[in-house]
């Protein structure tokens, strides 16, 4: 299975963009599909999480009300719709897939496969 992210790019700030994350196989349809961040000199961060089951959906205070995730249908895309950004939005943000329980969403070691990453700059 491998991740592939993307739709990063430059933007402004209060502009909109949205990235995308799309398996190589149809990943088992119990596994939630979870956002990261790592911004320049510092730890990668959670963003946010997709039930793919159940379609629930879960985010850090940082984006809560300005971020959204979705998927498709055929459970293979995901998608980050990320509006109002801010500068402090500019990071590399990659996907991950793993057989993560809800305690344990923003533990890394949590999910066996990663996107390669997709920068994102928000210019103020």
């Amino acid at each position: 299975v491998q991740l592939q992210a993307s739709g990063g790019g430059l933007v402004q700030s209060g502009g909109s963009l949205r990235l995308s994350c799309t398996a190589s196989e149809r990943i088992g349809g119990s596994y939630p599909v979870t956002w990261f961040r790592q911004a320049p000199g510092e730890e990668r961060e959670y963003v946010g999480t997709a039930w793919r089951t159940t379609g629930k959906t879960y985010y850090a205070d940082s984006v809560k009300g300005r971020f959204t995730i979705s998927r498709d249908n055929a459970k293979i895309t995901t998608y980050l719709q990320m509006d109002s950004l801010k500068s402090e939005d500019t990071a590399v943000y990659y996907c991950a897939v793993g057989p993560v329980i809800l305690s344990a969403l923003r533990e890394r070691g949590s999910y066996y496969y990663w996107g390669q990453g997709t920068l994102v700059t928000v210019s103020s």
